[in-house]
């Protein structure tokens, strides 16, 4: 995984800053703070994310291809433009029918004092 941020007040087209490699997860820090983070996934076709819960609700974007999310056994295809938001405490886990790219926000509880 890589854990750099990408660079302050640059503009970047999002589907690009990852890229799809063979038999592969590839995830690419966005934004990683003690208050959440924003990270770029691809996945190659046929690999996975094995089931974990998390104590924080996701906001999940595909921005290339379609997923399959299964959330507490349930199945869910979502395309290109499609997102979800998947609910704090349950089971979930992503497979690659095909290859896709996501964009992964998790908002957590507190704040950073900027004083």
């Amino acid at each position: 995984m890589d854990e750099q941020e990408l660079e302050k007040s640059k503009a970047v087209i999002i589907v690009e800053i990852i890229e799809y490699v063979p038999n592969s997860v590839v995830i690419k820090t966005i934004i990683k703070k003690p208050t959440g983070n924003i990270t770029a996934v691809s996945f190659d076709t046929g690999e996975k994310l094995e089931e974990k819960t998390s104590p924080f609700e996701k906001f999940i974007q595909i921005i290339d291809g379609k997923a399959e999310i299964i959330i507490e056994g349930d199945s869910r295809l979502l395309d290109t433009g499609e997102a979800i938001i998947i609910p704090a405490h349950v089971r979930n886990s992503f497979k690659a029918n095909n290859q896709f790219k996501m964009i992964s926000t998790v908002i957590k509880s507190g704040y950073v004092d900027v004083s």
